[in-house]
């Protein structure tokens, strides 16, 4: 069983929002599930999120709730299978020729292009 201190160093997620109705930023870590807290600046968020963070690991020790470990980038393989039409496949093909480019680097293109305009 690890202490708190090594809970603390170990690289959970942390998420800033903005808070739009109330003003002022919501930070947490997603992986600890409730832990959550708030600051009227990011930097007050961000030192309160980490105040809270060791708040939830102190509890969760004490009562004996089990603590996840953090989800890092190698749980990806970075390949997955995916079936489309074939009048997709054929115009994602002729559009990656047409920029010179493969059609692994044109959908990657894409699907980055897409996710980042849907993430805000």
């Amino acid at each position: 069983m690890r202490t708190i201190d090594e809970y603390c160093k170990l690289p959970y997620r942390l998420e800033i929002i903005e808070d739009t109705a109330e003003g002022g930023y919501v930070a947490s870590f997603p992986e600890l599930k409730g832990c959550i807290t708030c600051g009227e600046t990011i930097e007050t968020a961000v030192a309160a999120a980490y105040d809270a963070k060791k708040a939830w690991l102190q509890a969760a020790l004490e009562d004996s709730y089990p603590i996840p470990e953090p989800i890092t980038d190698d749980a990806y393989s970075g390949q997955f299978k995916f079936r489309m039409p074939k009048s997709l496949h054929r115009q994602l093909a002729e559009n990656a020729k047409r920029e010179g480019i493969s059609m692994n680097q044109y959908c990657l293109y894409l699907l980055t292009k897409y996710d980042v305009a849907h993430s805000r």
